[in-house]
């Protein structure tokens, strides 16, 4: 039974909770077991022995082109900053639906439940979320302490800093000595997501997505997620791996714009998270972006993909949601190949 803080999923797609599709096809990739992503150790970055250092930067770079998942532990942000997030966050979502729809506590359409433009089950994201660009949180004058937004403010200079340093390594890994990242991944154009997977008893015949499939249209994202309850998947080798939580680390994941950036060596993979029955689940994303005038131009020569703009980037991901019920993303900017729409 929904609670008063629930959005009205049941409502709002009672038509497409009611059709009876089969979610299976022969390109349907399926979950074959549960495993632990690549774990880092970033205490290693200041290491005094230089080969230590360098093994570091190589995990990320291997992981990031291999997985294009990472963990990472001993990452610099406090637990107790964790702890205070998650409670915080949870008590945010737990204001009535009717609170959080028509007074966002952050700029005009932060609050974002469901999917607005999905046509069938497999385009429902069973969620919500609070979308907030940094500039409403950090550098605000006279923010309460124990606040949401205090915690979230040293959470983001925080997590900053970490998508700084990873970027860098990442760069440098692939032999870019430019300053790109520094001069437009600035904290003014990048953005925290705090979502909330309500528990979904539904089930028609398939598993509900609480995020459907896609890849992040960023540089790079990193996830503090639930450590009790699971749901995070993403395809390896042509299958779904389900995510095994770690309490210890943060979850980082290469965007579309790097694996433009870098031609193609790093990896903007499929993922997902799957709805719990029972559970509900909460996870902070920290969106590592630059400004919608940045041109994005692969740096390792020849260039699998043309040159692009983020704005047109994302204005070509929302046309085609809006179109098509989901994103297409980088084979719409690749060089030899024109995509057409199966």
């Amino acid at each position: 039974m929904a609670s008063i803080w629930d959005p009205p999923f049941m409502e709002a797609y009672k038509n497409l909770l009611e059709k009876k599709e089969d979610m299976r096809n022969n390109n349907e990739v399926v979950v074959v077991e549960e495993c632990e992503l690549p774990v880092i150790d970033l205490s290693l970055l200041e290491a005094s022995e230089e080969v230590a250092r360098e093994e570091c930067k190589s995990q990320i770079a291997r992981a990031s082109e291999e997985w294009g998942f990472f963990q990472v532990v001993k990452h610099g942000i406090s637990g107790d900053i964790l702890k205070r997030l998650r409670w915080q966050q949870e008590k945010a979502f737990k204001e009535p639906f009717d609170v959080k729809a028509k007074e966002d506590n952050f700029s005009a359409g932060a609050y974002r439940w469901g999917s607005p433009t999905a046509t069938c089950i497999k385009q429902l994201s069973w969620s919500e979320a609070f979308h907030i660009p940094l500039t409403d949180i950090i550098g605000s004058n006279n923010i309460p302490s124990n606040t949401l937004r205090s915690t979230m403010e040293q959470f983001a200079s925080r997590v900053s800093r970490l998508a700084d340093r990873i970027a860098e390594i990442l760069a440098e890994k692939m032999g870019d000595k430019s300053s790109f990242m520094k001069e437009n991944c600035l904290p003014d154009t990048c953005y925290l997501r705090l979502n909330r997977y309500p528990a979904c008893p539904v089930r028609c015949g398939h598993e509900i997505n609480g995020l459907i499939t896609h890849t992040d249209s960023d540089f790079l994202t990193i996830l503090y997620q639930d450590h009790e309850v699971g749901g995070l998947q993403l395809v390896k080798d042509g299958k779904w791996i389900a995510v095994k939580p770690n309490p210890e680390a943060l979850i980082v994941n290469i965007g579309d714009l790097f694996q433009a950036y870098s031609n193609g060596l790093y990896k903007s993979v499929q993922h997902r998270v799957v709805a719990n029955p029972t559970s509900e689940r909460f996870s902070t994303a920290y969106f590592f972006c630059p400004s919608n005038d940045t041109v994005i131009d692969s740096c390792r020569k020849p260039s699998l993909y043309r040159k692009f703009n983020f704005r047109e980037y994302r204005q070509q991901v929302r046309d085609d949601v809006r179109t098509l019920g989901s994103k297409i993303g980088l084979p719409r900017f690749l060089v030899t190949h024109h995509y057409h729409q199966p």
